[in-house]
């Protein structure tokens, strides 16, 4: 069966197995006192393999914070989501909280960005999740860079937060998560019709086929990215340099995040602080729900357990990739107020 329809298969499968019946803008990333950013490659292992993981450290002037981010990028995107290379840092996650006085550790998933890029057949959500943790601890025994951490907050994006998810409640070693581009609501024809017209193998792509990847890893074809934003408003710049920076994603890595993070109840064994936070126009990962905040909360409470301390945020006129959004700023300001909330810096 070719990759696409597999995978639109596995999802469709997986719904009817596992489906259940605005603050000040601060200023410019651009702007404030310096950062430090530097790139890194840790050695990881995806089951008995040995692969390479690359990823940026930034962090503020001055002593390093106690406390990390860990930025996974979602499906056919790298860790440039995190720091995207236009209009001046206008748009960098990274940039904009360590100037707040916050560390992040943006990471290229296996098969993504700079990092390893072996048989896609060998990554797995499951897989994945393996790698996220062996960095957790890297960052917290000082082998990223030489900084050491106390605490790792884990942020994820779409299928980055998935992948949170699954290391989340398999490890259980990280202090706080947030997942960004996630729901239990997940619009399942709006997904399998991005997933049927909107990828095709990565060897087909002019760019990305340079790497000689394997059919089994996909990308979008041009000119599809406006999916993710639409209808969100978005600078025409940053659409382009969306499509400048796209990556590729293993196909099977796609089948049991979506089953096991966006449509079960496996969330509940998640014991630390969760912060959720979507575009309100997000029809792909939060269908029908992120209008209203209490709403949303309602919906999502069953999913976590009882004792969890569980907020949410939701950026208006924004889709699922808010974090290219022209009032972005704003989420990412509502991820440092959780965060200092409970975690200081």
């Amino acid at each position: 069966m070719p990759p696409l329809r597999a995978l639109a298969a596995s999802l469709l499968l997986a719904v009817t197995a596992l489906a259940p019946p605005a603050s000040a803008a601060p200023a410019p990333a651009g702007a404030g006192p310096a950062v430090e950013c530097a790139e890194t490659d840790l050695p990881v292992s995806l089951g008995l393999f040995s692969q390479t993981v690359h990823g940026q450290l930034c962090l503020p002037a001055g002593a390093a914070p106690d406390t990390v981010q860990l930025l996974v990028h979602g499906a056919t995107y790298n860790r440039r989501y995190w720091d995207l290379p236009v209009a001046g840092g206008r748009y960098s996650y990274q940039r904009d909280l360590a100037r707040r006085g916050v560390a992040t550790f943006a990471v290229d998933c296996v098969g993504s960005g700079d990092s390893s890029q072996p048989p896609s057949a060998l990554i797995t959500a499951s897989g994945q999740s393996s790698v996220l943790h062996q960095v957790v601890g890297k960052l917290r025994s000082g082998h990223v860079l030489g900084h050491r951490f106390d605490r790792v907050v884990l942020v994820g994006h779409s299928m980055g937060s998935g992948l949170a998810v699954l290391e989340a409640t398999s490890y259980h070693d990280v202090d706080g998560v947030v997942l960004t581009g996630f729901s239990h609501s997940v619009g399942v024809p709006a997904v399998a019709r991005v997933l049927v017209e909107g990828l095709r193998p990565a060897v087909l792509d002019p760019v990305l086929s340079r790497r000689g990847s394997d059919p089994g890893y996909l990308t979008t074809a041009p000119g599809a990215r406006r999916v993710f934003h639409d209808p969100g408003a978005v600078d025409p710049a940053v659409l382009d340099a969306d499509e400048a920076t796209k990556d590729q994603v293993p196909s099977t890595v796609v089948p049991d995040a979506l089953a096991l993070a966006f449509l079960s109840p496996l969330s509940r064994q998640i014991d630390v602080p969760v912060l959720l936070l979507n575009g309100r126009l997000d029809t792909l990962f939060c269908a029908s729900l992120c209008e209203d905040r209490t709403q949303f909360l309602d919906a999502e409470q069953p999913f976590f357990a009882p004792g969890t301390p569980l907020d949410a945020f939701l950026l208006p006129d924004a889709g699922h990739t808010h974090g290219y959004a022209l009032n972005a700023a704003d989420y990412r300001t509502a991820v440092l107020d959780w965060t200092t909330a409970h975690f200081g810096t």
